[in-house]
């Protein structure tokens, strides 16, 4: 099907950019920002696409109705508002865009917490009061606390980056395994709960996180803590909270996010007001902010570009922006080719008699001149088939790849969302780290001292 005759809806207003390179790239617009869900439903069936925000839930009797379509792309990071199973089961390809807020996020969790911790809010109002009281003010120090993320994706993630250089222990919990890197050490949520000063939730609204934050699990902790909720209101039980921080429990809350916001996402509930919102609204440890967090004006560009990316790679349109390489940061060659076998050292045997190749205990080092003119090694070995340096791959081999400047590249790696696995180790011979390319490989960064090899 070619792309002008491909009709997309929008449904809510977004950055500019979106609309025009969807046209640019032949795709034909059209925009519906005032009708109810009944009224779009009835021509649904006209289009192939739908842009949305949360405007409303899209179930199954609107899926129904929409025979023709094949994308349904929502400008946020979550798809809680769509029926994710039934939209998969008649093959509509769903994208979101947590690539494209996930740094506001950070940021904005980030600003919360010190501003909780060092009751900046509440300073500023007795000032404005003209109270000018100091030793009532008195706040705590980030450095040295423990922070436990809860949910370690693009969101968590990003607020892990952005607590790197306050001398902070960071733990992260996640069903999904493996997801730990140079930022955060995962933990299970026992682990967490039990050495945790600060709990940030970057977690989806599903089943399974449904006011997940309630008495049971704020009394699992072992320490008082200060709570961020930058995910989704729901995910807390508020009436619970509000217990926990009468008792001292929790010490403190920024809540970007509150269970009894409209689906939109756009305003408060205003039948009533419920006992436990208006303690939220009355206390000086709570930092209230309307669902602002990843709502920023560089956020709304990039989530319209991610967007526009994500609806045009789907139609083989997109070609990915090439950046120049990082002169500062970069991978200068092949440190090791590493494998599982059977019987290493029958193997390398067979290689110094057959190839003539001198082995060593490790295997095979050989020399070479790297693009400056100096001395570089790579290394060749085979591994016990039962080894454990390859977890959490799963994989009969493993690559090490020499680098310049570790540590700049792998804070790149980590804003990129790629998996970083443990934290580095430095040796005599250099300083290594550790990611997952995307087909679960395990990949071994080298920042080489190659002199510690030769002879003296």
């Amino acid at each position: 099907m070619k792309t002008n005759a491909i009709r997309i809806l929008h449904l809510d207003t977004n950055h500019p950019l979106l609309w025009a390179q969807l046209e640019a790239a032949g795709f034909t617009n059209e925009a519906d920002y005032t009708s109810d869900k009944a009224a779009v439903e009835a021509k649904i069936n006209q289009y192939h696409g739908i842009v949305i925000r949360s405007r409303f839930n899209i179930d199954v009797q609107f899926l129904e109705a929409a025979t023709q379509l094949q994308f349904i792309a929502r400008v946020g990071a979550g798809l809680e508002s769509i029926d994710v199973e039934y939209a998969t089961q008649k093959g509509v390809q769903l994208i979101a865009a947590p690539e494209g807020n996930r740094n506001a996020v950070g940021e904005q969790a980030l600003g919360m917490l010190l501003s909780l911790m060092n009751k900046l809010n509440r300073a500023d109002r007795m000032v404005r009061q003209g109270q000018w009281v100091r030793e009532g003010n008195r706040g705590y120090e980030l450095e040295g606390k423990t922070v436990g993320i809860i949910g370690y994706g693009n969101m968590g993630k990003s607020f892990a980056q952005k607590l790197r250089g306050f001398e902070v222990n960071v733990l992260c919990y996640d069903i999904q395994e493996n997801v730990g890197d140079a930022c955060a050490r995962q933990v299970d949520l026992a682990t967490l709960q039990a050495e945790a000063d600060v709990v940030s939730l970057h977690i989806p609204w599903t089943p399974e996180t449904h006011k997940m934050v309630n008495r049971e699990f704020i009394q699992a902790f072992t320490k008082p803590f200060w709570l961020i909720n930058t995910s989704r209101g729901k995910n807390v039980d508020t009436a619970d909270l509000v217990e926990a921080l009468q008792e001292g429990k929790v010490l403190g809350a920024g809540l970007d996010v509150l269970e009894y916001e409209k689906l939109s996402f756009e305003s408060l509930f205003t039948d009533h007001r419920p006992e436990a919102l208006q303690y939220l609204l009355d206390s000086e440890n709570v930092l209230l902010t309307p669902h602002i967090a990843g709502w920023t004006y560089e956020s709304h560009e990039k989530l319209a570009q991610t967007i526009v990316d994500k609806i045009k790679q789907q139609y083989g349109l997109f070609i990915p922006h090439k950046s120049a390489p990082n002169k500062e940061a970069s991978v200068t060659g092949i440190g090791g080719i590493f494998f599982k076998s059977k019987d290493p050292k029958a193997l390398k045997s067979w290689y110094a008699t057959h190839l003539g190749i001198p082995v060593d205990d490790y295997g095979w080092s050989f020399w070479w001149k790297d693009a400056q003119g100096n001395d570089a090694m790579t290394q060749w070995a085979p591994f016990e088939a039962s080894t454990r340096y390859f977890e959490p791959s799963d994989k009969e081999f493993m690559l090490n790849f020499r680098v310049h400047h570790l540590k700049p590249l792998l804070t790149e790696l980590a804003a990129q969302g790629v998996t970083i696995i443990g934290n580095p180790e430095t040796y005599d011979y250099g300083t290594f780290a550790w990611i997952l390319d995307p087909e679960g490989h395990k990949i071994e960064l080298w920042e080489p001292i190659d002199a510690a090899f030769q002879e003296k």
